[in-house]
């Protein structure tokens, strides 16, 4: 008995670290929250502030620039001031940015908008530049990749939650063409757009007050103080030298590719929708991604237990795979089969952003929260994607058809990184 106690796996959770898990796990549901939210706020902003496509992407290049502009100096701040203050930062700038929405939305100004979403997406870096690597940490290594997975999960819940609050509280039900809305008088069309820019006003207050919460919360409960994480403040090494590790160079272009495919398909699936099945309505087609990111927490919850049984480089492989097989299928089908096809691949995204961060700083020590800093960098994907398949949709040709070429190849990127990580752990 002592023997197979010996050799038994350990569990992915320690109850030791319990209650901190529980705290940073919430903060993976908060910034998927804000994430989701963009989606719904694209569509909205066309007919809000009359946006074409590819200016209303400029919600998301905003929202991920501060993700690259961010993630260096969270790391930095990590090593001089440790985890859980740099989570409080990021928690601050969170809840300063979704209350500049009231503002924004007053004097209906995009740009002021577009800097309330680059001040959330920097305090959303810190968050996850923090709590990323501070999770595989937290626990024996050979759960690092599940316990990320899991605690990526609650990922899912709040991306799922985001579009319902969208279609709830953001879509109004009035929907216009726009040779109706041309054909409206100014002082009737200029009422209704206020309307409609308005309409964010209190879901981002209502944020912004349990982002608050959030971070007292935080800021009275004591952090376990782990080895690898009190080596980093006393470094003097550059946080820069992390980048002559190949592995950790090769997760950050995958994770670019990954983070630009996921962004991009949830970014433009309401107008995907809209386009193939026009008889749907804007806050039906909301729900929809809603259920399609339920799908994502479902794969996520699932694959923190599969990758106990299966390797995460060959279950990333096979997920990857059928990515490409789903996309490619939505830009070329019609119809419900071609939405169906682009709903259901948010199930196989649902390990890869977990996976390929975990791989990525796998075996770094005390240089893992400087890998983590360029790992978050990496997420400017999500600001390159979404305007190149607005070009794609709109100067190329095809409408929002033809655009999913570009996440198909996005995913296969990620196939080969997952297949050659394969490789060099049989070639072990």
């Amino acid at each position: 008995m002592a023997s197979r106690a010996s050799v038994a796996a350990p569990p992915i959770i320690e109850r030791r670290y319990a209650i901190a898990f529980a705290l940073i796990t919430s903060l993976f549901f908060s910034w998927a929250l804000a994430a989701a939210l963009n989606d719904v706020l694209i569509r909205q902003f066309q007919k809000a502030l009359d946006l074409t496509r590819t200016e209303a992407s400029l919600i998301q290049f905003a929202f991920y620039v501060g993700y690259f502009c961010a993630a260096v100096p969270a790391g930095l701040l990590i090593r001089r001031l440790g985890y859980k203050n740099t989570i409080l930062i990021g928690l601050a700038c969170y809840a300063g940015g979704a209350f500049l929405f009231y503002p924004a939305a007053a004097t209906e100004r995009f740009g002021l908008f577009l800097i309330a979403l680059y001040v959330i997406a920097i305090g959303l870096a810190f968050l996850e530049t923090a709590s990323n690597p501070y999770v595989t940490i937290l626990g024996a290594p050979e759960t690092a990749s599940s316990r990320l997975n899991l605690a990526q999960s609650f990922y899912g819940i709040g991306a799922v939650i985001g579009p319902i609050i969208g279609g709830l509280f953001i879509f109004s039900g009035d929907e216009r063409t726009q040779a109706q809305i041309a054909a409206m008088g100014p002082a009737e069309r200029a009422a209704w757009r206020t309307a409609a820019a308005t309409a964010v006003q209190g879901p981002y207050l209502a944020i912004g007050a349990v982002v608050c919460l959030l971070a007292l919360l935080i800021a009275l409960t004591r952090f376990p103080v782990l080895e690898r994480a009190k080596a980093a403040p006393g470094s003097t090494r550059s946080l820069f030298a992390v980048l002559r590790h190949r592995r950790l160079r090769a997760a950050i272009l995958t994770l670019f590719l990954y983070v630009g495919a996921q962004v991009g398909v949830w970014s433009f699936f309401i107008d995907f929708t809209k386009a193939q099945a026009p008889h749907l309505s804007e806050r039906t087609t909301a729900f929809l991604l809603s259920a399609s990111l339920g799908m994502l927490m479902i794969g996520r919850f699932s694959g923190a237990f599969l990758q106990k049984r299966i390797a995460p480089a060959r279950l990333l492989a096979i997920y990857a795979a059928a990515s490409v097989l789903l996309c490619g299928f939505a830009a070329i089908a019609t119809g419900m089969p071609a939405v169906g096809s682009l709903w259901l691949t948010s199930f196989f995204m649902s390990i890869m952003f977990p996976t390929i961060f975990a791989l990525g700083v796998e075996g770094l020590g005390d240089e893992t929260e400087s890998g983590a800093a360029f790992l978050i960098m990496a997420i400017i994907g999500g600001a390159v994607f979404p305007p190149l398949m607005g070009i794609v949709s709109e100067q190329i040709g095809g409408g929002v058809h033809h655009m999913m070429f570009v996440p198909m190849l996005a995913f296969a990127g990620v196939l080969v990184f997952a297949a050659l990580r394969l490789r060099e752990g049989i070639a072990k």
